[in-house]
């Protein structure tokens, strides 16, 4: 008969066989559970959405003159061919993330820019090939459309107006060429401005230290739950661990521009603005140096059916603080057509509260706008007015008439000219022009490249 001592030893074995049974049966299941965290779960979440974007440009030797102004370029190359232009494909990478089950793909403009050809390859190594919807160069964003019928994933989007410095976020994306790529950090600052030339600085950006690497522009930024809170955009390359994305509730608004117009239109109020000097301040009895003061009130706009006036200085916009012409114009890029604009200007002493709705700048205004302001009225060139005025080019945009005691009219440019340029930027045809004088419709002045026969002058045309 067993003894005290004898039963108790029996009954610890059995005790202690059973919980080495109990955890050997569980050291796998627990290790497991430890292993995916929500990162790993945000990951499989919003992973399988996440693109590469190869595209293929085709670049043009330049001019065998050494020419690299597009203006003598085309010279040449009316007056001195047939000269063999050698042509080659440059390849880039890039990300994206699907955002739409109608197959449209969200990226950066740079990353699309001027691609002939682009390739989509999914994360599950299906392949595409995508075609641009639309694009916007002030925002650096692109919509690409898969050109496939096939049922695609797509990512969850999240908000980015209640981020917190120090959240954690992922950015996903395909640096090199590589298959995804995760990389984590924390929201470092919020509403940052990133100066990309001395004429353009955009802001309102993400900042973070997750890694972006080279072929991360375009890919998702992603909160802890899988939802996409940002568009990977920027490296800051003077510093490390410091990388930069669009909010997605900026992109929203952008996205929907850009499939339903292809672009996005430009909030115009109808004024003509400037800064606020001692004098003005002064004359207008306003005793600070921040707004600007409304100088003019377009004919028919939407700031005159509103009832701003000239003479009133504009302080604040939506509740965001005007400092000056910087300000205001960073402030209205904000905003689309048809989007309400709630002003607070300072009339006779007193501060006024005045609703605008903008509106598209459409080619009819900057047709006006160019004619009123710079002294211009151009046309398309056709088959009778090259008879007409006897042209060299078809290309650019012809300059019917000219305003008496315009600065256009000043320089000395005459009925029958052509505008190659403005700003640099080459203008080929209408859409063109009022494209660009939508787009320096601020501006004091700007610089207009004019062929007259077979010769080019630069010139600057002032406001009036």
């Amino acid at each position: 008969m067993m003894n005290v001592r004898t039963k108790y030893n029996a009954l610890f074995f059995f005790i202690s066989l059973a919980c080495l049974c109990a955890i050997s049966s569980g050291s796998s299941a627990e290790p497991d559970a430890l292993r995916r965290t929500p990162i790993v779960e945000a990951v499989e979440k919003a992973g399988p959405a996440v693109v590469n974007i190869s595209t293929e440009q085709i670049v043009r030797r330049q001019s065998p003159f050494g020419s690299s102004d597009p203006f003598f370029d085309q010279f040449f190359r009316d007056f001195f061919d047939p000269f063999p232009r050698r042509e080659y494909k440059q390849n880039s990478l890039g990300s994206g993330v699907i955002i739409d089950k109608r197959r449209y793909v969200l990226t950066n403009y740079h990353v699309v820019l001027k691609a002939s050809k682009i390739t989509v390859t999914l994360a599950d190594n299906r392949e595409f090939e995508g075609e641009i919807v639309g694009t916007d160069p002030k925002s650096d964003l692109a919509i690409v459309k898969l050109l496939t019928e096939e049922d695609v994933p797509v990512a969850a989007m999240g908000v980015s107006n209640d981020l917190m410095i120090g959240e954690p976020v992922i950015a996903i994306g395909n640096p090199f060429g590589l298959s995804h790529t995760i990389t984590t950090g924390v929201i470092s600052a919020l509403d940052r401005s990133i100066r990309v030339s001395d004429e353009q600085t955009l802001r309102g950006f993400i900042q973070t230290d997750a890694p972006i690497n080279p072929g991360n522009s375009g890919g998702p930024l992603i909160n802890i739950l899988g939802d996409v809170i940002g568009i990977n955009t920027a490296i800051y390359s003077e510093a490390q661990g410091i990388g930069f994305a669009i909010p997605i509730d900026k992109a929203k608004r952008i996205i929907s521009e850009l499939i339903e117009y292809g672009k996005v239109r430009a909030a115009w109020v109808g004024i003509a603005i400037q800064d606020i000097t001692p004098a003005v301040a002064q004359y207008f009895k306003y005793d600070s140096a921040e707004g600007v003061l409304v100088a003019q009130v377009f004919k028919g706009s939407a700031a005159e059916r509103a009832g701003l006036k000239q003479g009133d200085i504009i302080v604040n916009i939506n509740d965001q603080p005007i400092r000056d012409q910087f300000s205001y114009q960073a402030a209205l890029d904000e905003y689309t057509a048809n989007d309400t604009l709630t002003l607070t200007v300072f009339r006779d002493g007193k501060p006024l509260t005045i609703a605008v709705r903008a509106e598209e700048f459409s080619q009819e205004q900057a047709m006006g706008l160019a004619y009123q302001e710079f002294g211009v009225s151009v046309e398309e060139i056709t088959k009778q007015t090259v008879k007409q005025y006897d042209l060299q080019t078809k290309q650019g945009v012809l300059i019917n008439k000219v305003r008496p005691e315009s600065s256009a009219a000043q320089v000395g440019i005459e009925p029958g000219d052509i505008i190659r340029q403005i700003e640099g930027v080459p203008v080929d045809n209408l859409s063109d022009f009022g494209e660009i004088i939508s787009k320096i419709r601020q501006q004091r002045g700007a610089v207009f490249l004019i062929q007259r026969g077979a010769r080019g002058y630069y010139v600057t045309l002032e406001r009036q």
